[in-house]
């Protein structure tokens, strides 16, 4: 399957010793779909498909899939932001470049047992499991399939005048890329099934009061790098431990949570990075090491 994925790394600066050294980088694949940017540890993911507002066709979907596995294993990668070129973030499925018809469909649909995710799913759910805070930058509109993509970040900065829907139901569809998940981790059941139900387009302001996006801003990707700079300086191993704490334990009982938290904290004391934020505690910033934690 050919991935439509494209990195190109970009000389760091000052902010990489905070970072630790970098490894070696593997070779740039061709996109049209999907650009990467690294610098100062902040991977620039680009939705790429501007003529088409970002719309989620098979190509895009593949490399939104392909990519997070790739930059997790660059330990340089301490923060991504997630963005789309151009008028839109991102708005939903291109239904016929995502080839929903014959073998295509059910390759990319359907689920060999014991398999979580599909190709649909997996194109949010990938950058979920990212051991780097993820953080979307959201603007123009945000559709369908795009507002699941956003929703399966971390942290998601949107303009107030931005446009959002849940809008599977125009479609007489559901949301079935993660959305089950990921809706229910932030709204109250009657307002998910309402603005599931309804498709209705909302603002960015509104999303920010029913909690979906984190912040608003005019700016939002000026915003996402004022928050990235904040999550540099502290311990890559924490930041990924505090991910996995919580994506494994907000649903889970209070007996398995407190074993999950008693395990990553066993992990991080361990580590070399709680040795130098202890130090640096005495001596000034640290100079971390590469994060351990997946």
């Amino acid at each position: 399957m050919w991935l439509f994925l494209h990195f190109h790394r970009i000389p760091t600066g000052s902010a990489a010793a905070v970072v630790g050294p970098a490894p070696h980088y593997p070779a740039p694949m061709t996109t049209d779909r999907l650009t990467v940017d690294i610098r100062d540890g902040i991977a620039y993911a680009t939705l790429n498909r501007a003529d088409k507002m970002n719309s989620l066709d098979l190509p895009m979907l593949e490399a939104l899939a392909a990519v997070p596995g790739q930059l997790a294993r660059d330990r340089s990668v301490r923060v991504v932001i997630l963005r789309g070129d151009g008028r839109a973030f991102c708005t939903g499925l291109d239904f016929a470049g995502a080839k929903l018809q014959g073998l295509s469909a059910v390759r990319n649909f359907g689920k060999l047992p014991g398999q979580k995710t599909n190709l649909f799913q997996q194109a949010c759910w990938a950058w979920r499991e990212l051991p780097v805070p993820v953080i979307a930058a959201v603007h123009g509109h945000c559709y369908g399939g795009g507002l699941q993509v956003a929703l399966a970040a971390d942290f998601r900065i949107a303009t107030p005048d931005c446009k959002l829907s849940v809008m599977e139901a125009k479609w007489g569809l559901i949301p079935d890329m993660t959305g089950s998940v990921t809706l229910r981790e932030l709204l109250p059941m009657d307002l998910a099934k309402r603005l599931t139900m309804t498709a209705e387009v909302f603002s960015g302001t509104d999303a920010l009061g029913y909690g979906l996006v984190t912040a608003v801003a005019d700016d939002p990707l000026a915003a996402a790098e004022e928050l990235a700079a904040q999550l540099i300086e502290r311990s890559p191993d924490a930041l990924a431990a505090t991910k996995k704490l919580f994506d494994a334990t907000w649903t889970a009982s209070p007996r398995s949570a407190f074993w999950t938290e008693s395990l990553l904290q066993l992990r991080l004391l361990r580590g070399r990075n709680h040795r130098l934020a202890r130090k640096a505690g005495r001596d000034g910033t640290p100079v971390w090491a590469p994060r351990s934690v997946d």
